[in-house]
């Protein structure tokens, strides 16, 4: 058993090691990228059955895979331009997906050394940059999102990524947001649903299901305002990420940006 981590500075992965029979964990090698210097570190993907393997990178155009126990390189993305990542996951045992913060998309399979896949975001998103991207691999499979830190937000259809199957403006209410700070994700159970952060301390539950292909704004169908209720006075607290659970249709954990870890229930 192990954990992959990266420090933020550099595109540079730390392995370490989880006791069998204890809680120590032991730093046991490192996996080197292919930038020595990182503003925004590198993003971590790794498929739930694998041979110790992570697929990793800062920018379209370090994107690899690594084999952890000898860090050898087993396959490159080979993007031409260098546009920093904002997601990478797998979509199936060999196939993945890699989401830059200019709303652009790159699709690739491990197994196949040719050009990847490329879908720029539709011209109307251009202006909204950067772009947070998560693709569904529950009941909306094949659904890919793609959230602005300005609140636009498009889905679109694996199979036709230069669509818009539907769009929405989220709302942000008055916090700000970093390039970084948005967050996004599927209802692994729920049909249509999604989790969205990065605005102040709030997570935004919202139903795609309604949305049409013309740009609207939305209501979200449920706001979980716990870090900020909790919060010190004057402290403005963020949420730096959010999960949901993966046996609680309703069930999402939390972070805060003061070290709180929220689990928490919603309805509708």
């Amino acid at each position: 058993r192990c954990v992959v981590t990266n420090d933020g500075r550099s595109s540079d992965l730390q392995v370490w090691s989880l006791g069998e029979d204890s809680d120590v964990i032991k730093r046991t090698g490192s996996v080197a990228g292919r930038r020595p210097v990182s503003a925004g570190g590198s993003r971590i993907a790794a498929r739930r059955w694998s041979d110790a393997q992570v697929l990793h990178g800062a920018t379209s155009a370090d994107v690899q895979l690594s084999q952890l126990t000898t860090g050898r390189r087993l396959f490159e993305l080979g993007a031409a331009s260098a546009d920093p990542l904002s997601s990478l996951q797998f979509l199936s045992d060999s196939v993945f997906l890699a989401g830059c913060s200019d709303g652009s998309i790159y699709v690739a399979d491990v197994r196949a050394p040719s050009s990847p896949q490329v879908s720029p975001p539709p011209a109307w998103c251009r202006a909204s940059a950067p772009w947070w991207t998560e693709a569904s691999a529950g009941p909306d499979a094949c659904r890919i999102l793609r959230v602005s830190s300005s609140g636009r937000t498009l889905v679109s259809d694996l199979r036709n990524l230069g669509g818009a199957v539907s769009a929405a403006q989220l709302d942000t209410g008055p916090g700000t947001c970093g390039g970084d700070d948005v967050r996004a994700s599927w209802a692994p159970a729920l049909r249509g649903l999604i989790a969205v952060s990065g605005w102040g301390g709030a997570v935004h539950i919202y139903d795609t299901s309604s949305w049409t292909a013309e740009l609207q704004k939305v209501p979200p169908v449920f706001v979980h305002r716990g870090h900020a209720v909790s919060s010190q006075p004057g402290d403005a607290v963020r949420v730096t990420s959010h999960l949901w659970h993966p046996e609680r249709p309703r069930t999402l954990l939390s972070a805060g940006s003061d070290g709180s870890v929220h689990v928490w229930d919603w309805i509708d």
